[in-house]
């Protein structure tokens, strides 16, 4: 699944947790106070140097204005330094002046703006640039789809070490999509972003692994790739890692750590996690039944968009098990089973349709 990074890495960006200047020789005084968080001695410093031109200055005051430190909030005067930062190559600049584009932060929501500015930062080496180029072709966010060219920039994020680009190669890889389909290059590149510790890399190699795609199956090695996914936040990999525990594969079935990793899955947005949850609830796998607590899990996973979440607080419904039966409530989460494509939410609808609820 491709992951346009936005805000959150514009905030991790300002406050200089892991960007640089590709073309800064030293450690400039503005960079160093901003990042010792010692604000108001860098507001003149950093605005001095960006008056001098200097690229780094200006990106570091448009830090200021985003977020609002010494100085009022205001996005469209970060806007204005981001811009600047960029004209003089500053590929930090011309990243963020994307990510203002594309969340709409100051400046009219504007994709192939975003996209323009994310191939500069692409071009002045600035990875993040060149995941989301790839995200944007692969998407047709701004420009036309074109999976090719998607590859193309993931491959160039992928080799500057940014283990999302090569997860998402990988991704290409294994759906044959701009590429000819190949899981053992998929697997090469899903082992490399696992390597950079991108944890959804981590979930497709042990995913790999589980199933026999490009490697030959083996149920240790998949647990293994599933943890460190899990460990890394990625809600999948917790996924799946409960589901080797439930079967009992690779691993001694264990319904109860299969249910804390559903948990941990759900409490990170896997709606799928937050429906086998449910299920464990509902009858009484390693802990006790508590078929209200499942509906909340349930719920939640519906929330989600989990048809089969959906489907099942369907069930609850019609049947009246843990709720108080209401066919016309089954009816609307039929209704979005169906629409979430899932046929038998269609058949299910349709029947109770017929019976005039």
């Amino acid at each position: 699944m491709n992951r346009l990074i936005k805000n959150l890495l514009y905030v991790y960006c300002i406050l200089g947790l892991f960007c640089m200047n590709v073309h800064a020789s030293d450690v400039k005084q503005c960079e160093q106070l901003y990042k010792s968080k010692k604000y108001e001695e860098a507001l003149p410093i950093c605005q001095n140097d960006c008056d001098m031109n200097d690229g780094v200055g200006c990106f570091y005051i448009g830090g200021l204005y985003y977020r609002g430190l010494v100085v009022k909030q205001d996005y469209s005067k970060a806007t204005i330094y981001l811009e600047k930062a960029c004209e003089m190559n500053n590929g930090n600049g011309c990243y963020n002046l994307g990510v203002s584009y594309g969340e709409g932060l100051g400046v009219e929501q504007d994709y192939s703006k975003a996209s323009i500015y994310f191939e500069k930062a692409c071009n002045l080496n600035f990875v993040d640039g060149c995941y989301n180029l790839g995200v944007s072709y692969g998407e047709g966010l701004g420009v036309e789809q074109d999976y090719s060219k998607a590859n193309i920039y993931y491959e160039k994020a992928c080799n500057l070490n940014n283990g999302v680009g090569c997860n998402n190669l990988g991704v290409s890889y294994g759906k044959g999509e701009g590429v000819k389909q190949d899981y053992k290059k998929s697997n090469t590149y899903y082992e490399k972003a696992c390597n950079l510790n991108d944890g959804y890399g981590c979930n497709n190699l042990g995913f790999a692994y589980d199933n026999g795609e490009g490697v030959k199956q083996n149920y240790k090695k998949a647990n293994t790739y599933y943890e460190k996914a899990c460990n890394l936040n990625a809600g999948s990999g917790c996924l799946n890692l409960g589901n080797l525990y439930y079967n009992g594969q690779g691993v001694k079935k264990d319904y109860k750590k299969a249910k804390s990793y559903y948990e941990k899955a759900c409490n990170l947005d896997e709606g799928l996690g937050c429906n086998n949850l449910g299920f464990l609830y509902a009858k009484g796998l390693g802990l006790r039944q508590n078929t209200s607590v499942a509906v909340s899990y349930f719920e939640k996973g519906c929330s989600l968009k989990e048809s089969l979440a959906c489907g099942n607080l369907g069930e609850l419904y019609e049947k009246g098990n843990g709720v108080r039966q209401n066919k016309t409530t089954a009816k609307e989460y039929y209704g979005k089973v169906c629409d979430l494509g899932n046929q038998k939410g269609c058949d299910a609808y349709r029947k109770l349709n017929e019976q005039g609820y």
